[in-house]
């Protein structure tokens, strides 16, 4: 737990769950215009938060009330001999950003990583169009690779 300038970022607990099913659904809207199901949405959430193997979500609190978080997943690189960690599910609250949140939630997490001795790097997916959050990421040192992503639904 960190805390600077009246923001508390911290690990994600069990009874954060119903605002991260909150942000998750309004991010999917914001970024997608996706409208996610809150049942469905609220399941991936707790098994995540029930099931530390999958990742961690990262909470950020200003005065008392959660203002942004993230998740973050890992993969495994044999490449490296390290995990990557990748930055998921990345939402602040519209009337907390451009106050530095999505920065100490990302501090947060390299500082993480530096503990947990075996991260290599970090890796997200924006969508083409937000340059605001490609922006953000840029600036706090992650550059745009030459990869483009695939997949599959089942």
């Amino acid at each position: 737990m960190t805390t600077s300038e009246d923001v508390l970022v911290r690990t994600g607990e069990e009874n954060d769950a119903a605002a991260l099913t909150e942000f998750n659904i309004a991010m999917a809207l914001e970024t997608e215009n996706k409208m996610l199901t809150f049942e469905v949405v609220s399941n991936g959430v707790q098994t995540l938060l029930k099931n530390p193997e999958y990742g961690f979500y990262v909470i950020a609190e200003k005065s008392g009330e959660i203002a942004g978080a993230l998740m973050v997943t890992t993969e495994w690189s044999d490449w490296r001999d390290g995990e990557f960690w990748w930055v998921q599910s990345v939402y602040v609250r519209r009337d907390c950003r451009r106050q530095g949140i999505y920065r100490r939630l990302y501090e947060y997490i390299k500082a993480k990583a530096v503990e947990r001795g075996n991260v290599c790097g970090f890796r997200l997916y924006v969508e083409c169009d937000n340059a605001v959050a490609q922006q953000a990421y840029s600036k706090l040192g992650m550059s745009e690779t030459f990869y483009k992503m695939f997949e599959e639904l089942v």
